[in-house]
Order: structure tokens, then sequence, then C-alpha cells
């Protein structure tokens, strides 16, 4: 019985806790690509290519950016 609400209590704070925005997003390094200290990264759900000067991953997916509505 604690297992199971143990289970359910993590299940509603992954909920919580995700970021949204990315959820669908997979990104991927391709360093082929990299130029003038950007790193390259594209999306393995959509294809978007965006090019980052921080080294890491974007926190906003192309295609559904921060600033659009969502529906």
């Amino acid at each position: 019985m604690i297992v199971v609400i143990g289970v359910i209590i993590a299940f509603v704070l992954v909920l919580i806790l995700s970021d949204r925005r990315t959820r669908h997003c997979r990104w991927r390094a391709d360093r082929r690509q990299d130029h003038d200290g950007q790193s390259c990264y594209l999306c393995m759900a959509c294809g978007a290519q965006v090019f980052t000067s921080t080294g890491k991953p974007p926190l906003d997916c192309a295609v559904n950016p921060r600033d659009a509505k969502e529906d």
C-alpha cells in the first residue's frame, strides 16, 4: 500500500515539475556543424536546427516558441 502511494506521489511530482515547453523536444548535438563558438543542435521530434552559444541544448522548442500562445 505504501509503495502504491509513493508511486502516485512520484507521478504527480513529475507532472508538476516537468518543463512543458520542451516536453516533446529531443535535442541531439551535431558537432560537424558547429561554427564561430556556437553549438548546433537538431531536434529529433520536429527536425528543427538551432545554434546556441552556451554549449547546452536549447531551453525552448523551436517549433513552439515561448511567446506563442498555447491553445
